[in-house]
């Protein structure tokens, strides 16, 4: 008799299941709560992606993938730590030629309750929640092969005597406890899964009161990190060059710091079962195939590009096979550009007043948004030998007439950014933008997909360069336009060319960088000027426009906190008890 409403319950589960998959066919999404049926799911939250050259050891890649959004350090007793049944996965291309990942890595995590009879996290040398994980690796579709096995997790960092006596009583500080959770994988990677500031820094406040940045904020209203003081969970890699190029070359064998053989692009998920069944006595099962419920590669896509009306089919699509072409109108005509605009929105926000979108470079392009752009020199023979030649990405980059930012943002997301004309400096070009300029980045990889896209062959700036920059490319870009060091047209290593958008570094300031990037900064690098430039006037193309745009900033420019100057780099987390960082007791 108790079989038939434990079967009627099943049923009612696997109908519920499958209506809400219905209804949110792609409810998954990444960054911080940005999507609206992620927000209700935050153990498989993405919050971001970094990919960069490890600054202390040049052969080798850092990426990181973030989860788990706004983990406040006194969060207990139940302390925020990966979820069971969760597959968190980083996925990484080397070759646009192939459909799929060419290296995946998996991690699952279990959890274990050391002492069930206490409500202390910690006790006596005892861990509820304790959390240990696997992670798998494939290579060209294979199968996945453990390389990490038990791993560890390390506790929740809640207080002094929760970390030593009476808690776990090892007599080591929490930093203690992180470098011992570093593994050294079967392959040779190195691995990191655990708790840590969050790096991400930004004026959440102003940025989601329609755009209402405090650049020049004040004692009263000033900017405010909303992710200040906060942890978040990271799982970190650090691998060998060889490893990920995709005909296992070393950083020594690349042609020159641009080879674009060396490209990679990385973005990170998580995935859930799809059939959850409650039985008799509060057990779960979980049944079905895994669905993607998060993804995430470049920072503020889902958040500040994606309508909240598609956020949710974003996140239920790879980057892959042109599922993200659905989502290139976002891109071409950017919502945000209307608030840069003055024919549009842009005397409603002041605090984007220095953002002001080209209408007439160079007296007739007009890149504001449902304006042609370039698409008036389509089939020109003045763009054969460039990108924008239909023999080469013509299709792609200037679609049609209403699509302004095909040529510029459409890109840097989807494709990454060839070393080719028009996509190198003003300098050297004379003032065509069309003719060949100086090269500053090659990070094509032309799979037509959201991800972050890195050359591995570019150097790592040092952190104490004095030219080190938070603002990446662009701050490459203003050195080789403006610094007499690297106006010249040869190809060379400027400081920051490892920088946003080539990968991410922790340091980058992307807000600001991609804002700017709206407004237009990147045309006018590759010599399509802001309005004020009258090349017959204007000695110099550093016009107030221009100057507007480079000392705009979203507010908050950097992190609340250091960073580490060795793997996994992030800074050690937030501790509840006093709300500073962990010291050795």
């Amino acid at each position: 008799m108790q079989k038939f409403p434990l079967l009627l319950g099943r049923l009612r589960i696997v109908c519920l299941s499958f209506a809400m998959l219905g209804l949110a066919f792609g409810s998954y999404a990444s960054s911080h709560r940005e999507a609206p049926l992620i927000s209700n799911d935050p153990l498989a939250d993405n919050t971001d992606v970094y990919a960069f050259k490890s600054p202390d050891d040049p052969n080798t890649i850092t990426i990181l993938a973030n989860y788990i959004p706004f983990e406040s350090p006194e969060g207990g007793p139940n302390y925020y730590n990966f979820g069971e049944r969760i597959r968190y996965e980083i996925h990484i291309k080397n070759k646009a030629t192939t459909g799929g990942d060419d290296i995946t890595y998996r991690f699952t995590f279990t959890k274990t309750n050391e002492d069930p009879s206490t409500f202390f996290n910690i006790r006596l040398g005892k861990q509820n929640l304790k959390t240990s994980y696997v992670c798998e690796k494939s290579v060209n579709g294979g199968p996945f092969t453990a390389i990490v096995q038990n791993g560890i997790v390390p506790a929740y960092n809640i207080g002094p005597r929760s970390i030593d006596t009476p808690g776990l009583g090892l007599g080591k500080s929490y930093d203690m406890l992180i470098a011992e959770a570093i593994a050294t994988a079967t392959s040779g990677e190195k691995v990191f899964c655990g708790p840590a500031d969050d790096p991400f820094f930004v004026d959440l406040a102003g940025a989601f009161d329609v755009g209402n940045f405090r650049p020049e904020g004040n004692s009263v209203n000033k900017p405010k990190d909303g992710l200040a003081r906060y942890n978040v969970h990271t799982i970190a890699l650090k691998i060998p060059v060889n490893m990920l190029q995709k005909d296992g070359k070393s950083v020594g064998q690349a042609a020159n710091i641009l080879d674009g053989d060396f490209v990679i692009g990385v973005w990170a998920s998580a995935s859930r079962q799809k059939i959850t069944t409650l039985y008799n006595g509060g057990d779960v099962g979980f049944d079905g195939e895994w669905v993607q419920v998060s993804r995430l590669g470049m920072p503020l896509t889902n958040e500040a590009v994606i309508p909240i009306g598609m956020k949710d089919r974003w996140n239920a699509v790879t980057p892959y096979n042109g599922n993200d072409l659905q989502f290139a109108k976002y891109f071409t005509n950017p919502e945000l550009a209307l608030y840069m605009d003055d024919s549009q929105f842009g005397g409603a926000v002041p605090s984007l007043k220095a953002l002001r979108i080209q209408s007439k470079s160079l007296g007739s392009f007009d890149f504001r948004n449902g304006k042609p752009g370039l698409f008036g020199l389509k089939g020109n023979a003045a763009l054969d030998g460039t990108a924008l030649a239909e023999a080469a990405f013509g299709g792609v980059l200037l679609p049609d007439n209403a699509s302004p930012r095909a040529v510029d943002l459409l890109p840097i997301f989807y494709t990454g950014v060839p070393n080719l004309k028009p996509y190198q400096l003003a300098t050297g070009k004379a003032g065509n933008p069309l003719a060949a300029g100086k090269p500053f980045i090659n990070n094509f990889l032309p799979t037509l997909g959201d991800m972050l896209r890195l050359n591995m062959a570019v150097p790592a700036t040092p952190r104490n360069d004095p030219n080190f920059s938070s603002l990446g490319l662009v701050g490459a870009a203003v050195l080789g336009l403006t610094n007499s060091t690297y106006t010249n047209i040869n190809m060379q290593f400027i400081p920051n060319m490892d920088g946003f958008p080539n990968g991410r570094r922790l340091e980058d300031d992307v807000t600001t960088i991609e804002l700017q990037a709206v407004g237009g900064v990147v045309l006018a690098a590759i010599g399509l000027w802001y309005d004020d430039y009258t090349p017959n006037v204007s000695p110099s193309p550093v016009t107030p426009m221009l100057g507007n745009v480079l000392g705009f900033t979203a507010g908050v420019t950097k992190n609340d906190t250091t960073l580490k100057a060795s793997f996994p780099y992030v800074q050690t987390p937030w501790r509840g008890f006093n709300y500073s960082k962990a010291v050795k007791f």
